[in-house]
């Protein structure tokens, strides 16, 4: 990697995951965040910046050949923060006439009856999706105007060591790791589509190094889809353990989500868990190849990550 990578949100998963993976090949890194938690890598310059604040982004992106955006914020403040921070990020990167690369997820596409290609059509299902599909169009109007290099590359439901906040993770590796009883949500049966971390970090490393990813949106290969009641038989399946494991379903969080926001935004997706959601990453592969872990490696690494096991 030519020039110096700029990672935004990087003690988040995606970020973290970025990090790695750019360490792994040598890279001059920058990595931006909120906090300068983390332990010293070397060729890695740890930066504490606010990306709400433009004069503070702009400093931290200064020089940059590539800024990859993975901040994220909690779901309650999506509709505040994430449009301003965009608009934000484009500035800066613009100004260090850097790429940018932009970490996205799938909730624009709304309910689906197939795989999700980069062509499905844009049904979002409420007030996030829409969103998504805003910044979407804010990231492709700054490229398509000239005044930033963009590509955006899309995953689904994280899980990976660098993921504690992400659905897989808190709702059955780490209670699994705890001796307790694992939950899914809205169906155990549904296939899904789940993106490992180092997976989703080559990917968005990736789109970076070639020219011929910008201004396109890519869907960044994953295994293949399974069921929450695979995913959690595997996770107990390492840890030599009988599955144990609960199905959380709508009703069940609208009364939870009576007392926490969290829950009551994550309603709103839950759809993703009912029916099968399922991700089309063949134009990547087309483009530019796929090096993917399965889930039958992907799982017991994490795992045993997480639990201090050397391989």
């Amino acid at each position: 990697m030519q020039g110096l990578q700029v990672v935004l949100g990087a003690t988040g998963g995606a970020g973290s995951a970025v990090v790695t993976e750019l360490v792994a090949r040598h890279a001059h890194v920058r990595a931006v965040s909120r906090s300068t938690r983390g332990a010293a890598v070397p060729g890695v310059e740890r930066v504490q910046a606010d990306v709400t604040d433009r004069s503070n982004l702009r400093d931290a992106c200064r020089g940059a050949a590539v800024v990859y955006h993975c901040v994220n914020v909690p779901y309650q403040l999506w509709a505040v923060r994430l449009r301003p921070i965009a608009e934000a990020v484009v500035a800066a990167s613009s100004e260090a006439g850097a790429r940018l690369v932009v970490m996205d997820n799938l909730y624009m596409y709304g309910r689906v009856s197939g795989p999700m290609t980069e062509t499905s059509p844009r049904n979002a299902q409420g007030r996030k999706g829409r969103l998504r599909v805003d910044l979407e169009q804010l990231f492709l109007d700054a490229h398509r105007s000239g005044r930033v290099r963009v590509t955006i590359g899309r995953a689904s439901d994280f899980y990976g060591t660098q993921a504690a906040n992400a659905a897989p993770m808190f709702l059955v590796v780490t209670p699994a790791l705890r001796g307790r009883t694992a939950s899914w949500l809205g169906s155990l049966d549904s296939p899904h589509t789940l993106s490992y971390l180092p997976d989703v970090a080559r990917g968005l490393v990736t789109l970076a190094d070639r020219d011929e990813a910008l201004g396109e949106i890519w869907h960044l290969p994953a295994a293949e889809p399974l069921p929450g009641r695979q995913f959690i038989e595997l996770v107990f399946r390492q840890l030599g353990k009988r599955p144990r494991m609960r199905l959380i379903s709508r009703m069940m969080m609208r009364l939870a989500g009576a007392f926490s926001p969290l829950i009551r935004e994550s309603l709103e997706v839950l759809y993703q868990f009912e029916d099968p959601f399922i991700m089309d990453a063949s134009k990547f592969t087309r483009a530019f190849g796929s090096q993917v872990t399965s889930h039958a490696e992907a799982i017991p690494r994490c795992v045993d990550e997480l639990r201090g096991v050397r391989p």
